[in-house]
């Protein structure tokens, strides 16, 4: 069960950025094979274009036509666009949008279908991939609508030093307070629980619950989200027995570094998770879409349209998205044997606590 391959889809993202280039870098370590058959949905006239660009000499993909015909030993290609495909480093263009989105579904097809086995995304630019077709805020938006209304889509930003998810995701920073609900909160404490036990092989994950005012609203001084709404979360979620302690104030939570003490972390707006996050783990940070019945990763940053071409871009990142996706794949086959014959949970190795200290007492704000 845990030797089973792991068949790697990967969208090349925007064809004018630092996609193909973090794809071929990745690709070209030998260790990739180990852990995964690599299929990227893209085209052989981009990939060339790049690697001339890149002066990337000792690459080349193995064409196939079908997921069925990877090779296990090689980085496979297939072709999703026509041979008018036309490269522009460095700019948002229209054409670099639909490019971008004609191998997102190609990719989502064959992982729906079970042709591949997880979805490891290059970057796209958010602007110019909007369409009569595609009207997303971002991959997690499209995934999400991809695998249906009964299912809750997590941002759930992972590296060696955290897990952090993200309450509200891509939405404008003025509409987070009306979207802060004990119902929305819920649903995202019970979704990370479910992920750090399905995905990381986590017993009894503990969960930190960050603020959403300055100082953790300082005894409603300065806001009363955290009474009326937060805090009674919290509460909720510990009787249903989930580890949830909080609300922290986000700078002192970082700044002292009690991110440490936790297994996941949940952010009440994007860049309050995202920017301690890439400031951490900027090089080696993945974006993983929690709570999803498929898998899906990426890397934490965009198309950095401004040193596509350049030999610039860090591939790192990229590379630990695959091996993430790889190791979830793994962990959720682990998890379904566990709970199909719950005796032999004994005989297989899952993380146990890792924290012999209980985290800080919760509802105290900043001083």
């Amino acid at each position: 069960m845990e030797n089973k391959p792991v068949i790697a889809g990967i969208s090349h993202g925007d064809i004018n950025g630092i996609g193909y280039e973090v794809i071929m870098k990745a690709l070209s370590d030998p260790a990739i094979n180990d852990i995964c058959i690599p299929i990227v949905y893209g085209s052989p006239k981009v990939a060339a274009y790049h690697r001339k660009a890149l002066n990337i000499n000792n690459f080349i993909f193995n064409n196939i036509r079908s997921a069925e015909e990877a090779h296990p030993r090689k980085a496979n290609m297939i072709n999703c666009l026509d041979d008018n495909t036309r490269v522009e480093l460095g700019k948002s263009t229209p054409h670099g949008g639909e490019a971008a989105i004609l191998s997102l579904e190609r990719a989502m097809s064959d992982l729906l279908s079970g042709k591949i086995n997880v979805l490891v995304t290059a970057p796209i630019d958010k602007q110019n991939v909007q369409s009569d077709n595609f009207r997303f805020n971002g991959h997690t938006e499209y995934l999400k609508d991809k695998a249906g209304p009964q299912h809750e889509a997590l941002m759930f930003m992972i590296s060696e030093s955290m897990r952090i998810g993200i309450a509200t995701g891509h939405v404008p920073l003025k509409k987070v307070p009306e979207l802060i609900t004990n119902e929305l909160l819920m649903r995202k404490l019970r979704l990370m629980n479910k992920s750090l036990m399905l995905d990381f092989g986590i017993r009894k994950p503990r969960i930190a619950v960050l603020g959403l005012n300055p100082h953790a609203g300082d005894n409603s001084l300065l806001g009363n989200e955290e009474a009326e709404i937060i805090i009674p979360a919290i509460q909720q979620a510990q009787k249903e027995g989930i580890l949830t302690f909080g609300p922290f104030p986000s700078d002192g939570f970082f700044g002292a570094g009690s991110f440490t003490k936790f297994d996941g972390i949940l952010a009440m707006y994007h860049d309050q998770g995202l920017t301690p996050f890439k400031a951490l783990s900027f090089d080696s940070g993945v974006n993983f879409t929690a709570g999803l019945p498929f898998i899906r990763t990426s890397p934490v940053h965009g198309t950095a349209f401004a040193i596509a071409g350049r030999g610039e871009a860090m591939e790192n990142s990229f590379r630990q998205a695959i091996y993430l996706a790889s190791d979830i794949f793994k962990n959720r086959l682990i998890y379904a044997e566990i709970t199909k014959n719950p005796l032999r949970h004994q005989d297989i190795d899952i993380h146990s606590d890792r924290y012999d200290e209980l985290p800080p007492e919760i509802n105290t704000p900043e001083q």
